[in-house]
């Protein structure tokens, strides 16, 4: 990875002003995902392809046949911020859409060989990161971590 790369990743974090007691750990979330989802989003890059894009995929991956209205409630998001990067998905035969048998107006998404090829890929960049971290701090930090991400996935 490029030197600017991992600068602009939060590799080489600033040395921002604390104006609360928990922005040291703010920052970190911050650049901890970036540092997490770089080659990601490198990757994607070179295929056109962005962050939304692979949440889509990567939802679509764990639920094959998942409809559309699930698939806005598990990614949080409205109709209208889903529509344009699954119209690429869809363009680009990285998903397919179907007609639910049970529910003529409800459309069901799965992914295709190269959809679950780039999905896969892209994960497997972002797993790559967790691992090392995770070798890193050990299985107590590890557990710690997936405990606060947990209370912090709660709150909604």
């Amino acid at each position: 990875m490029k030197k600017a790369a991992k600068r602009a990743a939060g590799l080489h974090r600033a040395s921002l002003t604390k104006l609360h007691d928990l922005d040291a750990a703010l920052e970190l979330m911050y650049y901890g995902w970036r540092g997490m989802t770089l080659a990601a989003d490198q990757y994607l890059a070179t295929l056109g392809l962005s962050r939304p894009h692979h949440r889509i995929l990567y939802v679509v991956a764990r639920q094959p046949d998942i409809s559309i209205g699930a698939l806005i409630d598990v990614l949080g998001i409205s109709k209208q911020a889903l529509n344009r990067p699954l119209n690429l998905l869809l363009q680009r035969n990285l998903l397919t859409s179907k007609r639910s048998v049970e529910q003529h107006r409800t459309k069901l998404l799965r992914l295709t060989a190269e959809g679950q090829r780039i999905e896969q890929r892209a994960s497997d960049y972002e797993r790559k990161v967790l691992r090392a971290a995770f070798d890193r701090v050990g299985q107590t930090g590890a557990a710690a971590w997936m405990a606060v991400m947990g209370a912090i996935a709660d709150n909604n």
